[in-house]
């Protein structure tokens, strides 16, 4: 009988552990450290480690970073290069981004429980710089403080184990996203609530849509289901409401910063704010709920430069949770998993990994090595905005029957991959490859944005963190995207197919970039370009959101991981 009564219990501890932890605690029972190897198998039948690579050709930043200053992303280097520049027009400043003494109480508040160690808060950077966002000198973290969390889901290892390369390609992708969707499941409340049961509803009408053969405003390839992605939307439109919280006060939280090469994040952070159609008052109606915080601000207010540390900027996020969920029952019921944030910064998926875990991640850094979640995190396209009041200005490009340039790129060396392909491509080594770390300037050269609406294909290769403003760039001009970054999960990937409009290139295909690029037949590029266009409108801003514009994308991508959790 004691036997029995043993086996009992840790027949339960097993069975609790199984159904909470690994889903819902950043997957910490496979940790994995960044050193450890992956062991595959090469060409010859050999096995060999991935071994992480040191200095400046670090490939993976996830758990540990090199100590390397380097310049922002920029795209183009010149103030005319950025989408929505304007030589002749005057820039929009920003309020100062010193807060009041009563945001300097509520951020002392959050700040109380940190360590002394991190140094002091009290210096809270200005906005002087976030015109010239893309000169601006930034520290990469020597290393991330939550060392003991995995960066890599179980389906990842296991197929990165069997993989040459170590690399998902997007095909895969969309497999480890089917595998989640019957695999992950938001924690459940004790009793099904309305919210729980119009869910459930959505989720049955995505999963058998009215089949849509044509749409007047949907262009059936783009979309690996269109009836699907239809049905979802329409669905959104209809029946989403988001709660947003309003504890917190500026420059962290509630101040949506519009310029620069983060603005996805302040942009939607403003229109939804606004939002008469999905904001509720009432949160026992909603369907999900938004933290409201911005990573470049949290970077901005309270890194200590020098420090290599962002753990002052975790146990900040750390705070502002303790606060609301000691203030509401909303967090604790479902363990975040209704929550969502949309971060921009490259050191978000960090920041968040660790005590918002079980949240909707709406990502730029959207890295499967730096811990992804397919089925739960969203990819959230990096967008440069300059000029607020103009945020489409310049928009378009050249017919494709006027692009004569073959493949473009410009943009500061960062990381190990863009001196690869200058190295490969740079310089005046062939006529048809225009790839430069800075356009020369000479009377009668083209500016960057000129380059890219004369351009075929505009090469988009990683820095020092998989995403770049230029795919979005690419798209802006009309000019087919090629992506050079492995393990980038691209953004709306589960309902738009990317390899329709789009050319992916492997980080170790550098040396052949050319072959492929003509390997591709005039009618293949004209057929791509095409859908560039037409994809476009998905990724553009408006002062007031339109209709599948890219702030309807994102939150129909949020809505439609919260959907499916159920």
């Amino acid at each position: 009988m004691k036997l029995l009564r043993v086996a009992g219990v840790v027949f339960i501890f097993i069975v609790t552990f199984q159904f909470v932890n690994i889903h819902y605690f950043g997957g910490a029972i496979f940790s994995l450290p960044s050193e450890d190897k992956f062991p595959i198998s090469s060409i010859n039948g050999s096995t060999e480690p991935i071994r992480p690579l040191s200095g400046t050709e670090k490939l993976n930043f996830s758990s540990s970073r090199s100590v390397e200053v380097a310049k922002e992303e920029r795209t183009g280097l010149e103030e005319d290069h950025i989408i929505g520049s304007d030589k002749s027009e005057s820039i929009e400043s920003h309020d100062s981004f010193i807060e009041d003494a009563e945001d300097k109480e509520t951020l002392e508040l959050l700040l109380r429980t940190g360590s002394s160690s991190n140094g002091s808060y009290s210096d809270i950077v200005e906005d002087a710089d976030i015109v010239n966002e893309n000169s601006r000198n930034v520290e990469i973290l020597e290393s991330k403080s939550d060392t003991s969390v995995d960066n890599l889901s179980p389906e990842v290892k296991r197929l990165m184990n069997v993989s040459n390369s170590g690399v998902v390609p997007i095909t895969e992708m969309m497999n480890l996203l089917h595998q989640s969707r019957t695999s992950h499941v938001s924690l459940k409340l004790k009793r099904s609530s309305a919210v729980d049961t119009e869910l459930l509803f959505a989720r049955t009408q995505i999963e058998n849509p009215p089949m849509v053969e044509n749409d007047p405003l949907l262009h059936g390839p783009l979309y690996w289901n269109l009836s699907m992605f239809k049905r979802s939307y329409e669905l959104m439109e209809k029946k989403l409401k988001v709660y947003v919280y309003r504890e917190g006060k500026r420059p962290v939280l509630h101040k949506p910063v519009l310029k620069g090469i983060y603005a996805s994040e302040g942009w939607f952070m403003k229109q939804l704010k606004a939002s008469k159609t999905f904001v509720t008052k009432d949160p026992s109606k909603a369907h999900l709920f938004y933290l409201p915080f911005s990573s470049k601000m949290l970077e901005e207010t309270l890194y200590v430069p020098g420090s290599h540390s962002d753990r002052n900027l975790i146990e900040f996020l750390k705070n502002y949770l303790d606060m609301i969920s000691s203030k509401y029952p909303f967090w604790n019921r479902t363990g975040g998993s209704d929550h969502f944030l949309v971060a921009c910064h490259d050191w978000a998926p960090s920041e968040t990994r660790q005590y918002m875990a079980n949240c909707i991640r709406a990502l730029c850094n959207s890295d499967v090595s730096e811990g992804f979640v397919f089925g739960k995190d969203v990819a959230l396209p990096e967008t440069t905005i300059l000029v607020p009041r103009r945020p489409l200005r310049a928009l378009g490009g050249k017919p494709s029957s006027q692009r004569q340039i073959l493949a473009f790129f410009a943009g500061g060396m960062h990381g190990y991959l863009r001196p690869r392909l200058l190295q490969n491509w740079g310089g005046n080594r062939d006529p048809d490859m225009k790839i430069f770390s800075e356009i020369p300037k000479s009377k009668g050269k083209k500016s960057y944005m000129e380059y890219m609406k004369s351009s075929k294909y505009c090469i988009c290769p990683k820095g020092h963190e998989v995403n770049s403003p230029r795919v979005v760039e690419a798209l802006f001009y009309e000019c087919v995207p090629v992506i050079i970054s492995d393990n980038f999960v691209p953004p709306f990937f589960e309902v738009l197919n990317w390899e329709s409009f789009a050319v992916f290139v492997l980080e170790r295909d550098v040396p052949d970039l050319k072959n492929i690029l003509v390997s591709i037949t005039e009618d293949r590029y004209r057929e791509m370009q095409m859908r560039v266009k037409m994809v476009q409108k998905h990724f553009l801003w408006h002062s007031r959101p339109e209709r599948f514009d890219i702030f309807y994308m994102i939150l129909h991508s949020i809505w439609y991981n919260r959907v499916f959790q159920t």
